[in-house]
């Protein structure tokens, strides 16, 4: 990699080995900001970093440049750390466990690489639909399965807000009205209905 730097080392102008355009990148409240110049010219190269630099920095001045924001998969790291510390002995290693399968095989992939502020009710039934959705088996998981992912995703919310990371906890309910749960009631025998009655009638 071919690494020039201007503005008094502010900005860093590199080429990669295998690519054929230039790159500019520089730190901007904590972050590590990168782009394509789209120039293949050093000298063109370091004209667009330099405009693009001071771009950057009026946005920053303006507060339009937010810091970088955790994200889900940060929370969740955390999560796990405290849990288990701060449950030892309270809770059994398999509902620890749990939490932790839970996260890796569907919360991760689907919220890993979200920041915290992006998430809310939306994305939440964005994850329930798409739980029904992609099942392997072709069968939707069961209600309790997800209930139980959900838990898992809120003490993640949780650990970022407790942590300053997010401004509000968003709202994990359901938005329809769905039972969990078909019971049919059940109807009185002819001896049951008699006696009921009569005992009625008694009183």
């Amino acid at each position: 990699m071919t690494i020039h730097t201007i503005l008094g080392g502010k900005v860093r102008v590199y080429k990669r080995d295998n690519s054929q355009y230039w790159y500019c990148a520089a730190r901007f409240k904590g972050r590590n900001i990168k782009i394509s110049t789209k120039e293949d010219s050093l000298a063109r190269a370091k004209d667009y970093a330099e405009d693009w630099y001071l771009g950057m920095r009026g946005k920053q001045v303006n507060g339009e440049l937010k810091p970088k924001e955790k994200t889900f998969g940060h929370a969740a790291a955390k999560f796990i750390e405290e849990y288990e510390v701060l449950t030892e002995g309270t809770r059994s290693p398999k509902w620890v466990q749990g939490h932790k399968d839970r996260l890796r095989l569907h919360l991760l992939p689907f919220l890993g690489d979200k920041g915290l502020s992006r998430i809310n009710a939306g994305t939440l039934m964005d994850y329930r639909v798409h739980r029904k959705q992609t099942s392997p088996n072709g069968k939707p998981p069961a209600h309790n399965t997800v209930h139980n992912e959900i838990v898992t995703l809120r003490q993640v919310l949780k650990t970022g807000l407790r942590h300053g990371w997010m401004p509000y906890l968003p709202d994990l309910s359901m938005p329809y009205g769905t039972t969990t749960k078909v019971t049919t009631r059940a109807w009185f025998s002819h001896a049951e209905y008699k006696q009921l009655y009569e005992t009625t009638r008694r009183r």
